[in-house]
């Protein structure tokens, strides 16, 4: 239990150190978003 919480803490840390800022995360998911709906 103690290794999952520490690695679920370890990989939000490091998705949210990728984007800075909340608003990057959103900026990040909506080109996430636009890339899928140009592909489908």
């Amino acid at each position: 239990m103690r290794r999952a919480t520490i690695a679920a803490l370890l990989t939000a840390t490091l998705i949210l150190g990728g984007c800075n800022t909340v608003r990057g995360l959103g900026d990040d998911l909506k080109s996430v978003a636009n890339a899928v709906d140009e592909e489908t």
